[in-house]
């Protein structure tokens, strides 16, 4: 699947020509003999989110309209299909159960209008579900019910419902059913579990969540209105360290793997339970083991919460929330790992060790317990002036020897 940002949407939303440039830049370019197989293209990223006030309702539709016209012209359009990523909000259900869904009032008709084109293409419905976002959103949401090993049910004519993530589907299809599209594919878009940034957020309950939905689909259990197979993609691979955080702290941390490409924790995405470390990445390079922490001999700490402030501002300190890997630090601990996560992200330039004084750079791991400061990435154009200097090194020393 490949996707259009919201922030690029209008570029394939006005002239037809655009769409077509875009798909042969972006889609044909790819498919020849050995290229990718691309299944379908993603308009949009939940793009009738509430808290884009309704930024994106007037060019997700015809992009979208534009961006298959464009593969059915370039004559991929039998086998890819254009759709729109959403997100689970665009339906609701007044009752809170799943038999009273229906789409939000404020996107009701383009959704109909969105539902309708993917009908007439045989394209799917493509939506995010997180149950996660349920129990965070939600005080008193029962904590059993965002998992897939039992609790408490609900019972929705004569359908009883043990997990949010089966009620959530079901009013989805409860939704396209009362609007005239009942047997419209439905793909999960992203589901997952995040592993740090609240307290519900671990890599204790990420396993649990991904070991009983893999374990479901294996089983090939469906829902109760879709019994059968589902198709779905997890979210997500790797941390983000810059993602945006509006939502919570846990946005930057869904990645089955951390920042460097190391997995998480043991599962097996068989489903068949015969867990083991997945394989990292390799050929990762760090920069040198040096770190930033508080200089506790400075007394002068009037600066510190502006320090802090402008640590974090720059950089990711979404650990150090309540109930986060690093919460349990003392104050020296809290400062010294904002001070770090800004010297890592700015490449370990001393200068991005100063702080008024207030830190220093120390070449003794900093990590406290189960709170882990990393060290920054060499970037791909380092690696590449890397590996350059030493063929410079090594042609030098050949010619060396040569005039031995």
């Amino acid at each position: 699947m490949v996707g259009i940002p919201n922030n690029q949407m209008y570029i394939v939303a006005g002239d037809i020509e655009d769409a077509e440039a875009w798909v042969k830049e972006n889609i044909t370019a790819y498919l020849h003999n050995g290229g990718v197989d691309i299944k379908y293209v993603a308009v949009g990223n939940e793009p009738f989110l509430s808290s884009y006030n309704n930024t994106y309702d007037n060019i997700t539709f015809p992009a979208l309209q534009n961006v298959q016209k464009a593969l059915d012209k370039a004559g991929v359009g039998d086998k890819i299909k254009a759709t729109v990523a959403l997100n689970a909000d665009v339906y609701e259900s007044l009752s809170d159960k799943p038999s009273g869904g229906d789409f939000r009032k404020d996107v009701k008709d383009i959704m109909i209008q969105i539902i309708k084109f993917l009908h007439q293409n045989k394209a799917p419905f493509v939506v995010n579900i997180y149950p996660f976002l349920s129990l965070y959103q939600n005080a008193g949401f029962p904590f059993d019910y965002a998992f897939f090993d039992g609790g408490k049910t609900i019972s929705d004519k004569n359908v009883s419902y043990s997990n949010v993530f089966d009620a959530n589907y079901d009013t989805l299809v409860w939704t396209l059913k009362k609007n005239g599209v009942g047997d419209l594919k439905i793909i999960i878009g992203e589901v997952g579990w995040p592993t740090d940034g609240n307290f519900n957020a671990n890599d204790k309950l990420a396993k649990k969540f991904y070991d009983g939905l893999l374990k479901k689909l294996v089983a090939k259990q469906g829902t109760p209105l879709r019994p059968g197979e589902l198709e779905l993609y997890l979210f997500s691979l790797i941390d983000e360290n810059q993602k945006s955080i509006e939502p919570g702290h846990f946005e930057r941390h869904w990645g089955l793997f951390y920042y460097d490409g190391k997995p998480k924790f043991p599962i097996d995405l068989s489903g068949k339970g015969n867990d083991k470390m997945l394989v990292a990445a390799k050929g990762v390079q760090y920069m040198s083991p040096r770190w930033c922490v508080l200089n506790e001999e400075n007394k002068n700490l009037s600066m510190i919460a502006d320090e802090i402030s402008y640590a974090c501002s720059s950089a990711d300190c979404t650990s150090l929330g309540y109930g986060s890997s690093c919460n349990k630090m003392d104050i020296n601990g809290n400062v010294s790992y904002a001070f770090n996560m800004y010297f890592q992200m700015q490449d370990q330039g001393d200068y991005a060790c100063n702080f008024n004084g207030l830190a220093m750079i120390v070449k003794t791991n900093a990590s406290r317990g189960n709170c882990l400061f990393p060290l920054q990435l060499v970037g791909a154009g380092e690696r590449l002036e890397l590996a350059y200097g030493v063929s410079i090194i090594a042609g030098l020393m050949l010619a060396f020897f040569s005039l031995m």
